[in-house]
């Protein structure tokens, strides 16, 4: 998991790319290519 300060760039690595909010902090999830994940911080 990559750790960022901004998300927008890791966003638009895959398609599938989400965008959520998990107890405070927000994420980046893909559930088809479980390699692109990263968190704000």
């Amino acid at each position: 998991m990559k750790v960022k300060n901004s998300l927008r760039s890791l966003k638009q690595r895959h398609r599938d790319c989400q965008i959520v909010r998990r107890k405070g902090r927000v994420y980046v999830i893909n559930k088809t290519q479980k390699k692109f994940k990263a968190r704000q911080g």
